[in-house]
């Protein structure tokens, strides 16, 4: 947020890390437990044996988001630590080319070289790399990769996901379990899409139909898996 004479800015990338995570391990949650319940529905002949399969799925999938989001997010903080060492490294034994490449950056934005220079030298002269991480790099303290942050809020996101799923599936009557869920899982999905884009920002319809149509698609071709497998076995 910032203020500018009495102006405020509230803006929304400040966001994007944790709504990525976050959006992902809902969806992936809800889409692929409600997938899998649907699936085992067609095939299993006991409720047990789905709700069984729908808590496996819950518990299953919250870890492997986590471990799978801690490993890829800290693979991007490496890169990024190796990238700022070697910053600092080219500023203690390049200082002046390093002036020039940031000049250069500033002039190639649309700004006089002359001025671009004065603005490069007043920069670096303040936190030389902290404008080398912004302007050369792209790197900022609101779009830093937080490893154990993201692996968390997907972790705790596909749990909340998966559980209007199972929920259902323990609640609902065995001949109508399938319906159910489905129903259910979509109406959560529109909501989850609807959610992430009204906090991200974006036009929510565009969340809405695309998370929608996907997880439509999913269980759908899980029910028709889950059919030909148990009929066939």
């Amino acid at each position: 947020m910032r203020a500018v004479h009495g102006h405020i800015e509230r803006h929304k990338v400040s966001r994007i890390g944790w709504l990525r995570a976050a959006v992902l391990g809902a969806n992936d949650g809800l889409v692929s437990t409600a997938s899998l319940i649907v699936g085992v529905a067609s095939a299993a002949k006991s409720p047990s044996e789905v709700v069984v399969a729908g808590v496996a799925a819950m518990v299953a999938g919250a870890m492997s988001m986590a471990a799978g989001e801690y490993v890829s997010v800290s693979s991007q903080a490496d890169t990024e630590k190796a990238e700022l060492a070697r910053e600092v490294q080219e500023l203690r034994d390049l200082p002046d080319a390093e002036l020039e490449e940031l000049t250069q950056i500033y002039v190639n934005r649309g700004v006089e070289p002359e001025t671009a220079r004065q603005v490069a030298a007043q920069l670096m002269a303040k936190d030389a790399l902290g404008a080398h991480a912004r302007d050369e790099l792209g790197l900022s303290d609101l779009t830093g990769a937080r490893p154990v942050q993201a692996a968390l809020s997907s972790a705790a996101s596909f749990a909340a996901g998966a559980v209007l799923p199972l929920a259902v599936a323990v609640a609902a009557p065995r001949g109508v379990l399938t319906a159910a869920v489905s129903a259910a899982s979509l109406a959560g999905l529109a909501l989850l899409g609807y959610a992430g884009a009204r906090t991200g920002g974006a036009q929510p319809w565009r969340g809405v139909v695309r998370v929608t149509l996907w997880g439509a698609l999913a269980m759908a071709v899980t029910a028709i898996i889950g059919n030909f497998v148990g009929a066939a076995v």
